[in-house]
């Protein structure tokens, strides 16, 4: 294909953008929600389009493009596999799923708030495509840019507090990667990640770069202990947001162990497995613990992620087939999820103004629809069979067993406490009794929230039941992934 499609993707949001900008906006004027939920409706469908052609039997990069940027020292190089596929058609997906959240949410600035987002896809696009690590490290922080105003600007009464946190958190422990790039090209001659695969980094110089790229996966995931920037960042963020900070930012981590850590680092990447499974078993347990105790259902729901990333990063590194498949399926299922928990949040905060849990109470018997999808949501969360988020686990723990016996049953009862808040939320939430006389005059979601509330349980459900189409993508490329990393250990 001589057409530029990747680049087109990327780009596209992006010139939306500048529409946005020159559209003249008048009161109760909806032109600049149709130009950027036109715009992004297009990009899932070319996303869409990208992954029909992909060719799911081959491991190699596709759709390439190589254009030298700056003096041949740096190429623009773009490329997708059947990993890197998946995560950009989530992104294209759940972004005009927030930008219909705030015809809701979103009261003052509705025009600047969509540019934000706009942009903010196109770096997040730009990650997911990058084969060349000076490119994948401009889009990788680029996008502090766009989410540090949309938490700062738009945000709950402690936004510029969080706003800050989140950026100063993300920037530094991205300083020492971007150093570790500087040593990788001073070591091969290039930034260029396929040629650096082929290269191979000499095994002495793998632990303390491994270690650099860590510092920063680690933040971005986020990991124990510096996960507590998200709590703050997912309370004070729009309900918008919230949902692309969740859904889409997270999992940029987990997609930068799978294409650098392991591949580059290999030897690092086993000497340094036992930290992953201890950091990984404490974040489970630990923040599934906290999530108990909150009163906040957004600190709540929060907390949850972290948990769940937790046990991405422990498939992942339990490196075998099982694992790292159960990863990449925890990762979009946890997307999904994540984003419908987080629009449900909304939809009862833009009524009541509460996020508290001792809010409400009852839902059930006033808005029921709400309180039907929510409960799909939340069963989906622990993990329940049928849903897309009881494979992604199932398959973790799978791989874990293989290699862990403790850190698959400390795991597992990780899954025990993730139900028990998970029901614990919904028993305070959805039954009983009502906590509030306002809830009685609650109305029921309206058109725009269905359509983003019932598309979601759909996907939930169907990718629960019929995982395959997801599956039969990565399992090409996990394959070589897991063959590459045997063979350069036993070369070393």
């Amino acid at each position: 294909m001589n057409f530029p499609i990747l680049s087109t993707l990327i780009f596209l949001p992006l010139v939306s953008s500048f529409f946005i900008i020159l559209s003249r906006e008048k009161k109760n004027n909806y032109s600049s929600i149709y130009i950027s939920l036109f715009s992004s409706i297009a990009t899932f469908f070319l996303s869409l389009f990208l992954w029909y052609s992909l060719d799911i039997n081959t491991s190699d990069f596709q759709f390439v493009e190589d254009k030298s940027w700056i003096n041949n020292f740096i190429k623009f190089k773009l490329g997708v596999d059947g990993i890197s596929i998946l995560f950009i058609v989530l992104t294209t997906f759940i972004t005009p799923i927030c930008i219909i959240s705030c015809i809701n949410s979103v009261k003052v600035r509705v025009k600047e708030f969509l540019i934000a987002i706009l942009i903010l896809e196109t770096f997040m696009i730009g990650v997911f495509c990058s084969l060349d690590l000076v490119i994948f490290y401009l889009f990788f922080e680029a996008g502090l840019i766009p989410m540090f105003l949309i938490i700062g600007v738009w945000g709950g009464p402690r936004r510029v507090y969080s706003a800050f946190k989140f950026f100063l958190f993300t920037l530094l422990g991205s300083v020492l990667m971007l150093v570790a790039i500087i040593v990788i090209y001073w070591l091969t001659g290039t930034t260029d990640i396929t040629q650096i695969y082929e290269l191979k980094i000499p095994k002495e110089y793998q632990n303390i770069l491994w270690l650099a790229f860590f510092s920063s996966f680690a933040v971005k995931m986020p990991m124990w202990p510096v996960h507590t920037w998200l709590p703050d960042a997912h309370v004070e963020a729009p309900t918008a947001g919230s949902v692309i900070l969740a859904a889409i930012l997270l999992k940029m981590a987990g997609y930068g162990f799978l294409r650098f850590s392991i591949p580059m680092f290999p030897v690092a990447s086993e000497y340094f497995t036992p930290l992953i499974y201890t950091l990984s078993i404490i974040a489970i347990i630990y923040t599934s613990l906290v999530a108990l105790m909150q009163d906040d259902m957004k600190k709540l729901i929060a907390y949850s992620s972290v948990a769940h990333m937790g046990y991405v990063t422990l498939g992942i590194f339990t490196l075998t087939k099982q694992g790292i498949e159960g990863s990449i399926y925890q990762m979009i299922s946890h997307g999904l999820i994540s984003a419908a928990l987080f629009l449900c949040v909304g939809v009862v905060y833009d009524r009541l103004h509460s996020r508290m849990i001792s809010t409400y109470g009852g839902l059930v018997n006033y808005i029921p629809k709400y309180s039907f999808l929510f409960l799909i949501f939340a069963l989906a969360a622990l993990g329940l069979p049928g849903t897309s988020g009881f494979l992604g686990e199932f398959l973790v723990l799978t791989g874990t067993f293989q290699k862990s016996y403790l850190a698959a049953m400390l795991a597992t009862f990780g899954v025990v406490l993730g139900a028990a808040y998970m029901l614990w939320l919904t028993k305070r939430v959805i039954f009983g009794f009502a906590n509030n006389s306002e809830i009685k005059n609650l109305n029921d979601i309206n058109r725009s929230e269905i359509i983003m509330l019932v598309t979601l349980a759909f996907l939930i459900l169907f990718f629960g039941f019929y995982p395959l189409p997801i599956m039969e993508t990565f399992s090409v490329s996990v394959n070589s992934l897991i063959s590459n990393y045997e063979t350069a250990l036993t070369s070393n």
